[in-house]
């Protein structure tokens, strides 16, 4: 069976991972000792993308298949950590829609950019008396590709685990990072859908050319009209004023 990758351009990889980029700095700026305002931000980042306790996406289903495939193990996820438990987008092999944060590998691998790799999770003192591991499922190996959106926060990750312990090779690490990037791209694109549907509701847009009629009837692109209205806004919120503070 052949699996297609989703329908994603060069430039939006290019644009997720720029965006990443600009924001890495900002976000390493902040103290060790702010992690609860870390924490909070990224808490709400995980609710403005609206994304736990929807249904499964076959976009995404196809990037955790592809992970388990190409990595040789038998469970894939797209995980989304909230602030109790860590939540499945994405499942393969892994019988359970959710379990405790607690109990979680992501919550440790979001704390970095990189992708995190527990070789043998029994010889690793965060997991060796974690319930996944000395129970059901059995957890050995885990890597996971934290899914760092635009703001710099991440919402989970992309992950591959194993009963037994192993290695993955650097071309394996670097498809893996791939496919957490395309991941990302889908939630950004998602999310802009759901905001040009918003945006619809609001104001009359046209079905085909996205352009926006004005009150004397003329026609402007959504840019032109942005750029037409930015100059009323004064001022920003504070949620966003912390985002950047």
């Amino acid at each position: 069976m052949t699996i297609g990758m989703p329908s994603v351009s060069e430039q939006e990889f290019s644009t997720v991972r720029a965006t990443k980029m600009a924001t890495k700095k900002m976000m390493h700026d902040i103290k060790e000792d702010d992690a609860e305002i870390r924490e909070k931000y990224r808490l709400r980042t995980v609710d403005k993308y609206n994304i736990l306790d929807t249904a499964p996406e076959k976009q995404l289903d196809q990037l955790t298949s592809l992970a388990a495939k190409i990595c040789g193990t038998p469970m894939a996820l797209i995980s989304v950590i909230d602030e109790d438990r860590q939540w499945f987008k994405s499942n393969q092999g892994f019988d359970t829609k959710e379990t405790p944060r607690e109990h979680s590998f992501c919550t440790h691998a979001i704390e970095d950019d990189s992708i995190m790799v527990v070789e043998d999770a029994t010889k690793d003192q965060r997991f060796a008396g974690n319930p996944f591991v000395v129970g059901a499922p059995d957890i050995r190996f885990y890597a996971g590709s934290p899914l760092v959106m635009e703001n710099g926060h991440a919402l989970g990750t992309l992950c591959v685990i194993d009963r037994k312990p192993r290695k993955l090779s650097e071309n394996q690490l670097e498809i893996l990072q791939i496919l957490s990037d395309a991941a990302v791209t889908h939630l950004e694109l998602r999310r802009a859908l759901m905001d040009m549907k918003l945006i619809e509701g609001i104001l009359p847009i046209c079905a085909w050319c996205r352009n926006i009629r004005q009150p004397d009837g003329s026609w402007q692109t959504l840019y032109e009209h942005v750029m037409a209205k930015r100059r009323v806004s004064h001022s920003i919120c504070p949620d966003c004023a912390g985002e950047i503070s």
